[in-house]
């Protein structure tokens, strides 16, 4: 789309349709006019996959203050303490909205007025507000469905943004620097064009696909970190990935996770020969260790036996007990031929989470002025180095209602001056792709370098090589950028290898060991020089190989 663009297109641009970008979507259609976009269909997402729930203390035996505690413990010393405090204090009444939405949380049948609460990894009490073993996809669909009837809000799915239009990208000087949307690619129009808001929400979930194996859906490449980054944001802790203990082990399960919770009700770990091993790593906690402690546990045997997988045996709790608690995951494995109550659940970590992201206060504000992230994308400080279970979910419920807060009383003097004007897309002498190889080898690379040199135990030498490798695959993603006309894939790749080299970067950087961070030539926590976050911005690093202007 050639020409000049002027004014806004809404009040609010949100990037991404998960449990944030929704939950801020209905808040803000108070304020304004929202546009939705997501890269694929609207429960595409991450939320959607999530079973375990969502941590909330409300328990008779639970407190505000042991809900910290754990999540301080989890974050292994990195956790903004009152970030943390904030956000867990205000868990029950986002729970109660969601409620009030229409999401059936499962109820005590003893005390229907109490919540049949789930226990998972790291937690010393029962608080995981659940849905049975599906929360995230009964979130998702309530969310959807109450975003669909409202008037003032718009949902595009099959959009793809390409790159956050700020002052500074159409080299007009600003201080502070200032968001006005984002270039979108539609695959249906086959065209890219700006939207504009005064308000642009990063709700663009993690970046799981840059590994080889991963619970992430496909869409989970990092965009919002990436594009934050290109603009010039603040990101952080990026080397914290946290690779979940218990995915599936099976050819025809993609990303199929194996919640927490049922190692919370008794689940055990043991190798192909039946012997429970993690005593051997945490006596005391033992599968309800935190999530770093498990996947490395778990790495280790498998290196030192040489196996496929280990295996997760519930098979003690019986028939019914599992149909009842676990539907979704026993009607899977089922599928698959594993009779999860007589047969135990072959299991292999993959990558999860990412606990770090683009910097923001605690109401959602990224250093650039009408910009705001939100949800896995963003680093709050709530994970510090290791992210507690169900505390992800929440994050992005909290982190919604305060980011819509903060526009409740900001949303007029972003829209002050006069109105934006912004060229359309230019091509240039671009011209169409004609081999799908060259994104197809790269994205495979990347995501294979990834696992076997930024994995779940890394070292110096295996980061060193990471860094030699990608340099030249960013070098060509940027050639390519202005040779050829952006596709889909394309724009997907170029956020993997984005993000994929920053997490490198921050890995190097790090040298101990903490949370989901492990280098076996610094074993040991360094607290005089470790307690900090890791912080990454482009004007102060240019990386080699730009991986696009």
């Amino acid at each position: 789309m050639d020409g000049i663009h002027r004014g806004f297109d809404c009040d609010f641009l949100v990037i991404g349709s998960g449990i944030a970008g929704l939950s801020f979507a209905l808040e803000a259609a108070e304020l304004g006019e929202v546009v939705v976009i997501s890269k694929k269909e609207l429960d595409d997402t991450a939320t959607n996959l999530a079973q375990g729930g969502i941590a909330c203390a409300v328990g008779p035996d639970d407190s505000f203050d042991l809900h910290i505690q754990d999540t301080l413990r989890a974050g292994d010393g990195l956790c903004h303490e009152g970030v943390v405090e904030t956000i867990v204090r205000a868990a029950p009444d986002r729970v109660a909205w969601l409620e009030g939405l229409g999401v059936p949380f499962a109820r005590d049948p003893e005390s229907p007025h109490l919540y049949d609460l789930g226990r998972e990894g790291g937690h010393c009490r029962r608080r995981v507000v659940r849905v049975e073993d599906f929360t995230g996809r009964s979130i998702q669909s309530v969310l959807m469905a109450r975003a669909a009837d409202h008037p003032r809000i718009r949902l595009l799915p099959h959009h793809v943004a390409v790159d956050l239009i700020t002052q500074g990208k159409l080299r007009r000087s600003a201080s502070p620097e200032r968001c006005m949307g984002a270039y979108c690619l539609s695959l249906e129009l086959d065209e890219i064009y700006p939207l504009l808001a005064p308000v642009t929400v990063l709700a663009t979930g993690g970046a799981g696909k840059i590994y080889l194996y991963t619970s992430n859906p496909d869409v989970a490449t990092g965009a919002g970190i990436a594009m934050a980054y290109r603009a010039g944001a603040r990101v952080a802790n990026l080397e914290f990935v946290q690779f979940h203990p218990t995915c599936l082990y099976h050819p025809k399960a993609k990303n199929f996770l194996i919640s927490e919770a049922l190692r919370g009700e008794g689940a055990i770990l043991v190798d192909g020969r039946g012997r429970r091993f993690m005593e051997e790593y945490d006596r005391r906690r033992l599968e309800l260790s935190s999530r770093d402690v498990v996947a490395r546990a778990i790495d280790a045997e498998l290196k030192r036996s040489g196996d496929d997988c280990v295996f997760l045996d519930i098979t003690h709790r019986g028939r019914e007990f599992l149909e009842r608690r676990f539907p979704n995951i026993y009607r899977r494995c089922l599928e698959l031929g594993i009779d999860m109550a007589t047969d135990p659940i072959p299991v292999v970590p993959a990558a999860h989470y990412m606990c770090g992201g683009v910097v923001t206060d605690p109401w959602g504000r990224t250093d650039i002025v009408g910009l705001m992230a939100i949800g896995e994308c963003s680093c709050t400080g709530l994970h510090g180095a290791n992210r507690l279970a169900s505390n992800s979910l929440l994050e992005g419920l909290v982190m919604a209602h305060r980011a819509a807060e903060a526009c409740r009383r900001e949303l007029s003097g972003l829209k002050e001056g006069s109105a934006p004007e912004v060229p359309g897309w230019e091509t240039g002498g671009a011209v169409d792709m004609s081999e799908g190889v060259l994104v197809s080898h790269n994205w495979d690379t990347i995501r294979r370098l990834m696992w076997n040199y930024v994995g779940i135990v890394r070292s110096t030498k295996r980061l060193r090589l990471a860094r030699e490798q990608i340099a030249p695959i960013l070098q060509e993603i940027d050639r390519h950028y202005w040779d050829y006309i952006l596709t889909r894939d394309f724009i997907e790749l170029r956020n993997l290898a984005q993000t994929a080299d920053l997490v490198i970067e921050a890995a190097s950087r790090r040298r101990e060991s903490r949370g989901g961070h492990y280098i076996v030539d610094f074993p040991h926590k360094n607290d005089w020089e470790g307690r900090c976050d890791t912080i990454l911005r482009r004007r102060e690093r240019e990386p080699s190989g730009a991986a696009g202007a």
